[in-house]
């Protein structure tokens, strides 16, 4: 970029591979994520967890030591699985590595053959999961992604891996990307009301967003039955809501079990939406329940309602690319003008997506930047005049030095509480989403002027 007098990313906007692999894994049931590299791996995925989800965040650690940099982590790669299994009893334990381990050619799947059969007479050991997580290769969205692949894969196993199965006939798969708690429960109230079995994954709705308990769990309950995983293979299709940019477990499926696969934008705005229950319709073979149709008469009544407020407004979007591009969509649709589409991920087809996203949007908007971070975002908003911010707390910088506001959405949200139960898929997180924006612009309207008013 022209100007620009740094190398290094700066304010980075995503986070590490390992991070979004650990979030994969603590949505399968009695999995324990277990990071091959150093506690400080370990410790900023706990944190960052943390602040989020407001709920503990058990994640393991190889413990990485200059001794392992030099001779290899083979022994304390066992020594972690013992004592993880030993403390935790888990059913599953997802091995993730890290650019230390990565960079040292640390052979993982070698590793854990060696461990299951020097430990086979300690029988039932925990399964084993293992994603390849190195953060110099991709960002969180990889990291989830692969980690779905990997459970897929290892747990399900190919055609010749399986006894013949009866096919259920009627079950949907359902592989989300990286969505709130709140989301993953409406996603649940969505796929029952179509009445027909179903497995959605990953499932962190309890396991990081549970009640609040009386002694302390070391391994929450919640998430996907492993059983449901392995009837994935038997299911008349699969919907994929994202893009993987990398590893694509919904692949998987159609190459080793013939699941036809669905590709959706995540269904955010009356477009992304009516394409999903539509998809839904058709693999179970119903209509959509009257609810929904209901709700979504709302959301149009809504955006009649708010239209005045929002029609015209110029946005900054940034986040993972899967939220960016169903966030354009949805803006694009009510009115707003999205002037910049920030991603921290390099190249994946997203110029292409937010393209396509924009059917109202004038040809020469918006300026689409993958592999950015928020300094370099800063450095082309000031240029521009945008009306608000939308993305997740870490624009709360560019927020303040651009004078606008920040509707805050997707992850992580560190300054507000309820981040982890925000509302954005389906009629009712687009309604949600929807009222967040048009009231955050009312209350930037009211602080404008000296004198207050209670009537807009």
């Amino acid at each position: 970029m022209k100007g620009r007098t740094y190398v290094a990313t700066g304010n980075a906007c995503k986070l590490c591979a390992p991070f979004g692999a650990c979030m994969a894994l603590r949505g399968i049931e009695g999995c324990i994520p277990l990071i091959h590299g150093s506690q400080g791996c370990a410790t900023y995925i706990r944190r960052y967890g943390i602040s989020h989800f407001r709920e503990p965040l058990d994640i393991a650690s190889s413990n990485f030591t200059e001794a392992a940099a030099i001779f290899g982590g083979r022994d304390i790669l066992f020594t972690a699985l013992d004592n993880v299994s030993r403390s935790y009893k888990p059913a599953a334990i997802g091995v993730t590595s890290t650019c230390l381990s990565e960079t040292i050619g640390e052979d993982v799947p070698r590793y854990l053959r060696q461990y299951e059969a020097e430990r086979q007479d300690q029988a039932p050991l925990p399964l084993l999961f293992y994603a390849s997580t190195p953060s110099y290769r991709g960002t969180h969205t990889d990291g989830f992604h692969e980690a779905i692949w990997a459970v897929l894969s290892t747990l399900i196993g190919t055609r010749e891996d399986r006894p013949v199965q009866g096919s259920e006939g009627t079950r949907v798969n359902l592989i989300s990307s990286f969505v709130s708690t709140e989301d993953l429960r409406e996603l649940h109230s969505i796929l029952r009301s179509f009445e027909a079995p179903y497995t959605l994954i990953p499932d962190y709705s309890e396991s990081l967003d549970g009640p609040s308990w009386e002694t302390y769990q070391k391994l929450p309950e919640g998430g996907t039955k492993l059983a449901d995983i392995r009837a994935m293979a038997d299911a008349v299709g699969t919907l994929y809501l994202g893009y993987p940019p990398g590893k694509d477990g919904g692949q998987w499926l159609w190459e080793n079990h013939g699941i036809p696969l669905t590709r959706l934008e995540l269904p955010i705005g009356i477009e992304n939406t009516d394409r999903f229950f539509e998809a839904l319709a058709t693999l179970t073979g119903r209509e959509i329940p009257e609810p929904w149709q209901k709700q979504r008469g709302r959301l149009i009544d809504a955006y009649i309602d708010g239209h005045k407020y929002g029609s015209g407004k110029r946005a900054i979007l940034y986040g993972e690319e899967d939220l960016v591009a169903a966030l354009a969509s949805f803006l694009d649709e009510i009115g707003v003008i999205p002037i910049i589409a920030a991603t921290g991920r390099a190249g994946s087809g997203f110029a292409q997506r937010i393209q396509q996203a924009l059917k109202n949007t004038p040809a020469e908007e918006p300026l689409i930047m993958d592999d950015a971070d928020f300094i370099s975002i800063l450095e082309r908003a000031k240029t521009l005049e945008a009306d608000f911010i939308m993305g997740h707390s870490k624009g709360l910088y560019l927020s303040r030095e651009l004078g606008i506001p920040l509707v805050r959405c997707g992850f992580p949200i560190h300054d507000r509480i309820g981040g982890q139960r925000l509302l954005h898929l389906g009629y009712r997180g687009t309604l949600n989403l929807f009222d967040l924006l048009c009231n955050t612009l009312l209350q930037a309207k009211q602080d404008q002027v000296s004198k207050g008013y209670t009537y807009l």
